[in-house]
């Protein structure tokens, strides 16, 4: 049972929008072994729940939350 791809080699980076005390903390990472795929999650829980979007639908979305702003 496959679980997603691999998260080894991922490079995480914390959102320049983040909040450092502690509220909107978000990771995102490109995937080199999934071409084109990104990561993201809450850097409050490293270890818990990723998502993982193919790089057009990632730019779609940072398009629209920021279109919302």
């Amino acid at each position: 049972m496959s679980t997603g791809p691999s998260l080894v080699d991922a490079r995480w980076v914390k959102s320049s929008y983040s909040g450092n005390s502690g509220g909107e903390c978000v990771e995102v990472a490109q995937l080199p072994a999934v071409r084109g795929a990104v990561a993201v999650r809450d850097s409050k829980a490293p270890e818990g729940p990723v998502l993982t979007f193919p790089a057009a639908s990632f730019a779609h979305l940072v398009r629209t939350v920021a279109l919302d702003r």
